[in-house]
């Protein structure tokens, strides 16, 4: 029985790390980019980006349009932290356009 509560707190301790780990690594939109661009400039085949950006603009312009319409449907109908998912699958989509167009982050920002 002892054996089972120390396995069990162990568990516990492991599974509050991780939940820490994760609060800690949380990106941000200039972390994001920045990995985005690093794995398009490797050439990965293996990354689903690069695999997006080979299939050229036309397909992520559709990955985009999908996921604003899905963005709106959990704005709608699916709460808070559908939308702030949806939302995050929206942003990937619009940075891997911006590296498809040789855009940067400024090239941007100066129009916020």
């Amino acid at each position: 029985m002892g054996n089972l509560r120390i396995g069990f707190l162990f568990f516990l301790l492991r599974l509050a790390q991780r939940g820490l780990a994760m609060f800690f690594t949380m990106k941000t939109f200039e972390s994001l980019f920045a990995e985005l661009s690093q794995k398009a400039a490797s050439g990965d085949p293996a990354s689903g980006t690069v695999k997006a950006l080979n299939k050229g603009k036309h397909f992520i312009g559709k990955k985009i349009i999908e996921e604003a319409g899905e963005v709106w449907m959990a704005a709608e109908y699916e709460g808070r932290e559908k939308t702030a998912e949806e939302i995050s699958q929206l942003l990937y989509h619009l940075q891997v356009m911006m590296i498809a167009n040789d855009l940067e982050l400024k090239d941007v920002y100066r129009y916020l």
